[in-house]
């Protein structure tokens, strides 16, 4: 079993910059590949960005690259989601994911891009 716990949502303007946080605890972090997804009203979820078991890789939807940043600590047991130049169509909840034979949710964190 494995535990995710995001936090680091809040409200911020347009153009400004939040970094997300998902620690995780219970099982081996390292072995599991971990994503962000977010859903916003009356959306499905998308997958905003992956990063490899080693950390040795990432993946972005085309509306996030060049503004977001996944990375993790495997000591720390966290992923995080480095989030640049918000607009409001990045407001949403997003989520913490980790998959590996298993996957498992957190409970999301509530971002909102508003003047």
């Amino acid at each position: 079993q494995l535990q995710l716990v995001e936090s680091g949502g809040g409200l911020v303007q347009p153009g400004g910059s939040l970094r997300l946080s998902c620690a995780a605890s219970g099982s081996t972090f390292s072995g599991y590949h971990m994503s962000w997804y977010r859903q916003a009203p009356g959306k499905e979820r998308e997958l905003v960005a992956t990063i490899t078991s080693t950390g040795g890789s990432t993946t972005y939807a085309d509306s996030v690259k060049g503004r977001f940043t996944i990375s993790r600590d495997n000591v720390k047991r966290t992923v995080y989601l480095q989030m640049n130049s918000l607009q409001p169509e990045d407001t949403a909840v997003y989520y913490c994911n980790a998959r590996s034979m298993l996957i498992y949710w957190g409970q999301g964190t509530q971002v909102t891009v508003s003047s």
